[in-house]
């Protein structure tokens, strides 16, 4: 899984879309409506039925289509594994086929499952292999910014895919909860390889959008000694103009055309300010979406994106500010060291200094 060693996996769609590995490829043996009926007639006649129906219902020209994939799929992969979920009937099975067609291929025993059950041990056992530094910081204080460029580090947020915030979903959409388990166990183990002095992750709330982190790990975290990053309000409203406002409007525009594109990040915007309107109250979310909307419109008429940065500036003297605030009073037993990016890459590099 760490060195990306390609691996056939032969569930069913649904399955592989629920949870798969990235190095994984989904060549099934059965698709979804004929693993149904089989999973069917195995908990009404037993294996030895299902099993029978399985083959009267991948045979003739259909089994072939497969096989064929399959010789395919390992001409271009000569040193690939396959799976299914358990290392059972369907591995043993597509093996065989394979073996009937000249190419004899291993497949993985335990399956899907125990190579999960591994990497869920990864991540309950990863705050126990080394020190944990929560690296904290006031929103738009460029904590990713700091965290890609150390190699102690492992950014949940980018294997989430998503900034964390109300604003922080991106274009394309978050990974499956199991996929989002699975990318962050594997990025734990290629930290441990590196035999890193410490593991540094940035302050997260349980969710990063819709991705939940496992709670034994999220636990550990809320224990760990604390490392606050200090940015000077300039560089903070630039550089969240830059990631609210720059990077979504490009992106929309890129992906749907100049209209449709404008149309959508509008809405990004707008939908963005409504997730916290519990947390604002009626009045001051309107004033928001009001001050959204004249942006907005200077932003169309002008082609400029000045005026953003009032209801950005609004958001986190209003908002973001005092809620961090509030959160950190709460930390300060646990906080370890306090610096601007550049003093606090230094003091990381005394500390990660072999010893």
């Amino acid at each position: 899984m760490l060195s990306g060693h390609p691996i056939m996996d032969v569930r069913a769609p649904l399955e592989f879309d629920k949870g798969a590995f990235l190095s994984s490829t989904n060549l099934p043996l059965m698709q979804d409506s004929e693993r149904q009926k089989v999973g069917t007639c195995y908990k009404k006649k037993g294996q030895e039925a299902a099993i029978e129906l399985g083959h009267t219902l991948v045979k003739g020209k259909v089994k072939q289509q497969r096989v064929d994939a399959w010789l395919d799929y390992f001409e271009k992969n000569p040193n690939a594994y396959l799976y299914c979920f358990r290392g059972g009937l369907r591995s043993q099975l597509t093996q065989e086929w394979l073996k009937e067609a000249g190419l004899e291929v291993p497949y993985i025993e335990g399956g899907y499952k125990a190579m999960r059950q591994y990497l869920i041990e990864v991540i309950d056992e990863a705050p126990q292999q080394q020190p944990v530094l929560i690296l904290s910081g006031i929103t738009g204080s460029g904590k990713t910014d700091f965290l890609i460029k150390r190699s102690e580090s492992v950014d949940l947020e980018g294997i989430a895919h998503h900034r964390g915030s109300s604003f922080g979903r991106y274009h394309e959409p978050q990974p499956t909860q199991i996929n989002f388990e699975n990318r962050l166990a594997v990025e734990l183990l290629r930290h441990q390889q590196r035999n890193e002095r410490c593991l540094v992750l940035e302050d997260e709330s349980f969710l990063i959008g819709r991705s939940a982190i496992p709670k034994t790990f999220y636990s550990a975290m809320q224990t760990a000694q604390v490392l606050v990053l200090e940015e000077s309000n300039e560089n903070r409203h630039s550089r969240l103009l830059d990631e609210y406002v720059h990077k979504m409007h490009s992106g929309y525009i890129e992906r749907l055309g100049e209209e449709a594109g404008f149309i959508a990040f509008s809405e990004y915007l707008s939908l963005s300010i409504t997730g916290i309107k519990k947390r604002l109250g009626g009045q001051l979310h309107d004033e928001f979406q009001s001050i959204i909307t004249n942006a907005l419109k200077i932003q169309q008429q002008r082609n400029t994106t000045e005026a953003h940065l009032e209801w950005i500036s609004m958001l986190l003297t209003r908002y973001y500010d005092p809620m961090y605030q509030y959160q950190l009073d709460k930390k300060q037993a646990r906080v370890l060291f306090k610096g601007s990016h550049q003093a606090m890459h230094e003091w990381l590099d005394d500390y990660s200094a072999p010893t």
